[in-house]
Order: structure tokens, then sequence, then C-alpha cells
């Protein structure tokens, strides 16, 4: 049986303590589904390379954030989720392997500003 994930996906920008957030960040794609089994990729582009890292999260229907990765400098792992980073790039991606409906959800990225 073939079921559809919905998998929104929003950026923002971490604001912490004084710092002014001039980051511009940039989302691919906004919105997305993907059926059961099927592999999917979101990508958070931004424009300050002085910029600390980047945070994953997600957020369930009616829920609150949880969070998936902080990723500074090397790729990490959890399951079927892996983030990436390439800060020649400024770029940083979430990949999602053999998709299931618990995946479903608001996928964020935040970047920290230095």
């Amino acid at each position: 049986m073939e079921k559809s994930l919905g998998a929104s996906f929003l950026i923002f920008c971490l604001h912490l303590g004084w710092v002014s957030c001039q980051q511009k960040v940039e989302q691919s794609p906004p919105t997305q589904t993907v059926q059961e089994g099927e592999n999917t990729t979101f990508s958070c582009r931004y424009s300050d390379s002085a910029s600390s890292g980047v945070q994953w999260f997600r957020q369930d229907p009616g829920k609150g954030l949880i969070s998936l990765f902080y990723i500074a400098s090397e790729g990490k792992q959890k399951g079927r989720l892996r983030s990436t980073i390439n800060r020649k790039e400024l770029l940083s991606s979430l990949y999602i392997t053999d998709s299931q409906p618990e995946d479903s959800g608001t996928y964020l990225c935040a970047v920290e500003p230095q």
C-alpha cells in the first residue's frame, strides 16, 4: 500500500543574545510529498560564511520542535536521517532514506550566527 508523506520545509534564522540576524537563508524545496520507502532531501542555503553551524528540526502536527541535528563541520547520522554541511557552498542538507509515515512533519533549519 502506498502512503504519501507530506513534508513542509521552513527555515528561519536563529537569534542568539543581542546578535542581529542579517543572514539570508533559502529553502529547497518549499514543500514536498514522498511515497513510503522513497528517499528525500531538504537543502538549506545560507549567505554568511561566518555562521557557526546549522540546526535541523522537525515539528509534528500540533506539537513542539524536535531537534534532529546540530551540524558545524562534519556530517551526522541518526538511523535513516543524515545531515551534511558544505561550508564552501554555504549549504546544509538533510537526507531521509526509506521514508516512513512517522517522518511526516514540518522540517526547519536554523542558521546560527557566529
